[in-house]
């Protein structure tokens, strides 16, 4: 694999994790309990910013994480056999993200089980310290792995076939790539924006968000399936 087409898919397979909402949902409950508790705008910063990070943190550790177990994958056979897992891993979540991905009630709340959104709820209430925000952040990541590991594992795969120094600028670019929503919001909130509209907004636009994080995930498999596990089956 080439560095363009590798760079390639860790860019598109972020964006795909972008998508994903948990942790976004958990940062605007986050905010919206402190500034519900008239905290200071100063706190309100430190409390989101610890929040990210914690997730940028741990997105960062499980791509790591996963990368160093595909770097064990050698053979052109293993590797073929590699990539037509993930193309099949993709397809797979992403019909299932077409199809409960979001349930079927008003507003956005996810498919995920209530034991989780019920402790998750209870966290960000009593969240009241960044290093907590840190941990919270951890936890939403953690909490969508379920989904999130489609396009982790890809890009793992993809940092696999990179040169050291390459494989650095693809973390830190699937990382960064990744965690753009919670900036964005961060931002906005920070800014002074209501968080009223930003909930309407999401509200407004969850199909738009689940057919399009599901569709890019069957896109992804395509592009994968004829440029990588085709062209590794021709090589051999």
């Amino acid at each position: 694999m080439d560095i363009l087409s590798a760079i390639s898919i860790i860019v598109f397979a972020a964006l795909v994790h972008a998508s994903f909402q948990l942790s976004v949902s958990v940062l605007t409950l986050l905010s919206g309990h402190a500034i519900g508790a008239a905290r200071s705008h100063a706190k309100l910063l430190r409390t989101m910013n610890g929040f990210i990070a914690g997730a940028i943190v741990m997105t960062m550790l499980l791509l790591a994480s996963f990368a160093l177990l595909a770097s064990h994958i050698e053979t052109p056979p293993q590797q073929t056999a590699a990539w037509t897992m993930a193309c099949g891993l993709l397809i797979g979540i992403g019909i299932a993200v077409w199809l409960v991905y979001f349930r079927r009630e008003q507003g956005t709340t996810l498919w995920i089980p209530r034991g989780l959104a019920d402790h998750l709820t209870a966290r960000t209430k009593a969240t009241k310290r960044s290093a907590e925000a840190f941990s919270l952040g951890l936890t939403s990541v953690l909490g969508e792995l379920l989904f999130i590991i489609a396009p982790i594992a890809v890009s793992a795969l993809a940092l696999a076939a990179l040169p050291a120094v390459w494989q650095l600028v693809g973390i830190v670019a699937y990382t960064v790539i990744s965690a753009l929503p919670l900036i964005i919001v961060a931002g906005l909130v920070g800014g002074g924006h209501k968080l009223s509209r930003i909930q309407k907004w999401r509200a407004s636009n969850k199909h738009f968000l689940q057919f399009a994080a599901g569709s890019s995930l069957i896109v992804l498999a395509g592009f994968i399936y004829v440029f990588e596990v085709l062209a590794l089956g021709v090589d051999l």
